[in-house]
Order: structure tokens, then sequence, then C-alpha cells
């Protein structure tokens, strides 16, 4: 009897799509290098993309990308022991590999291959604040709905190298992809966004992060709205109506020819906050009115920075054609991202205190936004380690001395400043005066982590505190967390 009378009819007919003919490796040897313009020296396949030898896994293409100071043909003996397949490189190796001129217009071009090749719906998401927290939202609400073919930018990938690298991860499978976009000056996220061409683009907040190279607000704001310029034909703009900045991103965005949707407390908004209270798990119950239909829905994250965070992702969720129920139920299931809000409870004597982590990134618009959440924290004693916050530039001292008012909103008990940025809060809170700016509030200046470390344990942590670290990464207070969080109490 032959092996076709033995199979079943339903699965003889079984419906077959465009996407089942899609490969199921991340990429062959032969499309590499059709995409890169390169020579394959075997035929291989692999399962995914990496740039640094230590990250590689099993079944990875290395990129052995040249910098300034780095050479990646170096660890290409590294590569290959963690479990790379084969690498791109400009000259010949002995492993597997495909031969280009150019590595880092090899990884861009593959970035494009992956974006073309792909039905995706494809959402870039860039602000001054809170980037990376709703791109991983945006990710959870279309991942649950999608049931697992919905990609994203990994960690903070964002920049010139991090965009393409999480392009060229891309399955061409997938049917959302969620990128991030960063910038440092202006006509960054212009080249980011030709990358990506995002049906969606979302701008999260505008606040004066990297101030000191853009030299203003207005700058800032035009520098996200370059996100804009990537838009496909028939695209939208997620942006948010609260901001000072919201006309100038809005005739930003019209002028792309984009379709516009706002968001925010706002009459004016499409999605407009109606009510915002309280949940049992600490985060907040929220009502949106969505224009032709009204949500309500849970965020497991506190604070009234997530609230509004929440209404860009119901924006961005239903513009690429997501499931709004998955996207609410995905909101109350989120947790805390490291250094960007996790909570993690710390058993010291008589009981045990809460500990947040903020400690990736600062600015004066998150560290407003922190310590009010730290001040709407139930605790006995509140104490804030606060790092320096960088890019600031001449306006570096006015910003860290009006951290004084967001402190004292916060009754917090104990301050931590750490770094040399914050000896102008360190001048401004030990003027005392009548502001009564420092009533209530002891603090010390430590110059870095290690010093926090040893001043907060001999403040000690008592049952019941609550513990805020948030500084920019490369103040290093990550440490601080660590050590806290790794120790048995």
């Amino acid at each position: 009897m032959s092996v076709a009378k033995k199979i079943h009819p339903a699965l003889r007919e079984w419906p077959l799509n465009l996407r089942d003919r899609l490969p199921l490796a991340l990429w062959d040897s032969e499309a590499i290098a059709e995409a890169t313009g390169g020579t394959a020296s075997a035929a291989f396949q692999c399962a995914g993309v990496e740039i640094d030898s230590r990250d590689v896994r099993e079944g990875d293409l290395f990129f052995a990308l040249k910098g300034e100071a780095m050479d990646g043909h170096r660890f290409i003996d590294k590569a290959f022991e963690n479990g790379a397949v084969a690498a791109v490189v400009d000259r010949p190796v002995e492993y597997p590999h495909i031969l280009v001129e150019d590595t880092g217009e090899a990884l861009r071009s593959l970035a494009a291959a992956a974006r073309d090749r792909s039905s995706a719906v494809r959402i870039g998401v860039t602000g001054s604040v809170g980037k990376t927290g709703v791109k991983e939202a945006i990710f959870t609400a279309l991942e649950r709905a999608s049931r697992g073919n919905t990609h994203r930018s990994v960690r903070s990938y964002n920049n010139h190298v991090g965009v393409p690298l999480s392009l060229a991860r891309m399955p061409s499978r997938s049917r959302f992809g969620v990128f991030e976009m960063g910038m440092n000056h202006a006509q960054e996220i212009s080249g980011l966004t030709a990358q990506v061409k995002p049906h969606v683009a979302v701008i999260t907040t505008i606040a004066p992060a990297h101030i000191e190279n853009l030299g203003s607000m207005e700058a800032i704001a035009d520098a996200k709205a370059e996100i804009f310029e990537g838009l496909v034909e028939g695209g939208t703009a997620v942006i948010p109506a609260d901001s000072d900045w919201f006309e100038q991103l809005r005739d930003q965005a019209i002028k792309q020819g984009a379709r516009v949707v706002s968001f925010g407390r706002s009459d004016k908004a499409d999605v407009r906050l109606l009510d915002a209270i309280p949940s049992a798990n600490g985060g907040s119950l929220v009502t949106a009115d969505m224009g032709s239909e009204r949500v309500c829905f849970t965020v497991a994250e506190p604070g009234d920075h997530w609230i509004s965070n929440s209404l860009a992702v119901m924006a961005a969720v239903r513009a690429a054609g997501g499931d709004l129920g998955a996207a609410g139920l995905a909101l109350a299931e989120m947790g805390g991202l490291k250094g960007r809000g996790a909570r993690h409870e710390l058993r010291v004597p008589k009981g045990k205190a809460l500990l947040i982590d903020e400690s990736y990134n600062a600015n004066p618009a998150s560290m407003r936004a922190t310590l009010r959440q730290l001040g709407q924290t139930p605790a006995t004693r509140r104490v804030a380690v606060l790092g320096s916050m960088k890019e600031l530039g001449d306006f570096a001292d006015r910003f860290h001395e009006q951290l004084a008012e967001p402190l004292a909103e916060a009754k917090v008990d104990y301050a931590l400043l750490v770094g040399d940025e914050m000896r102008a809060l360190v001048r401004h809170l030990g003027k005392g005066g009548g502001n009564a700016l420092a009533e209530g509030l002891s603090f010390a200046h430590c110059q870095g982590p290690a010093e926090a470390i040893a001043a907060l344990e001999e403040y000690g942590l008592n049952a019941g505190d609550a513990v805020l670290v948030k500084g920019s990464n490369s103040v290093g207070l990550g440490k601080v967390v660590a050590h806290f969080t790794s120790r048995d109490g």
C-alpha cells in the first residue's frame, strides 16, 4: 500500500497559506550571501544572530564587527567555542563563514532583508522617558494575541548597531515587530527609522534627556519627531496629547503624511483617560475612551507615569491591528523590568523592606515620576539612593537642584546622593532656610556605588522601609541593587 493511502484525507486537504511555506530556520547561508552580497564558504543554517562573542549561543551566526577600539575578528575562536555555526567576516577564517567587504554594512543589509521578507506590522518606539518599558508592554500585548509570533528588540538595543541587529533577528513568520529607537544627537533617529520603516511610530514623552547635545527642548522634540520620517505610506503616529510640544510633534507627523493618534488626559486626546484608581496589586485600574469604544483594564506597574504609558500602549496596539483585550490582560500581568522598576523584597531584621530598582537610567522627568511613586508607596521610612543625571550640560546644576522639591513631596526620610553632579543638590539642601526643603530629610553625598553601599549599610534598613535606587547607568547604582538583593538578609 502506498504511503499516500495511509494518510488521513483531512490531513491531505489541510489548507496551506504563504506563511506555511516560510523557512523555519532564521537564516541559511544562501539567503545571507544574497542579502549581504557576500560569499559563503559552506552551507549552513542559523537560529540567531549575535555581535558579542560572550553572548553567542548554540546555532548563532556571529558578526565580526569592527569599531574604533575593537575588532570582532579577534573573538572568532570564542564565538565558535560558544556554539556559533558560522561568522560574517571581512577576511577568510578557518570556520564556516560569509566573506563580505564590510561587516557593519553587511549587518544593515541583512536587517533590510529581514524587514522586506516579512509581512510583520512594525512598531517603532522612542521618547525621552519610558521607551523601553512601553516597547516591552507593546510586545507583551501583541505576543499574547499572536501566540508567539511577535518579535522585539531586546534590552536597550536602540542605536545604530542595536536596531539593525534586532531587525536581522526577526523571523520571517513574525506577525508583529516592536523596535526601540534612541538618540544622543539630531539625525540619529532619522537613520534608524529609515531602517525599520515602521507602520506605527510611538513617542512616549518629551523631556530634557540629552539636552547637553541638543541645546533646547524644542530641538529634543524635533529629534524625536524624526521617527515619523520612516513611516510607511498611511502609517500612524502615536503622540502624547499632554506634552507642551504636542503641536510641534503633530505638525511634524502630518508633514510626513501620517495619521495622528494622541493619548493622555487632555480633552483633545484620541485615547483619553477617563478615570484611574489604585488597584489591589499596587498598580491602577484605568478607564479610557478610545473614541469608538471605552476600555477598562488594570496596569500592574505602579505610578502615574505608567497610567500614561498604558494609554500609549493601547493606542499603538489598536493602530497595529492588535487585540485590545489581550493588551489589557498583558498590562495587568507585567512586572517591573530590571533597572526600570523591578521590585525586590529584602529580608531585614524583624521583617521585609522594599527595594525599587530604577538604576538603569535617569533624567529630570523620570526622577520626578519615580520619586512621586516612592511617595505613594506605603512605608515606615522612605529612602532614596539617587545617582547623577548625565548629559545635561550647562543645565546640570539647575536640574539637580530642582530634585529638592520632589524629595520633599515624597516625604523622603534619608537620601544618598551619588556622583559629582549631585553636589549642586547637596549644596541646595544644605542651605535649609525658610523653604523647609531639608525639614525631616537626612542626606549624605557619596562619590560612587561602593560608598553608597557602605552608607546604606550604616544607616540600616528596617522592616517596612521602601528604598528607591535611581540614576544614570554610568553611575553604576546597579551594584547597590545587586548587593542588597543578593545577600541572605
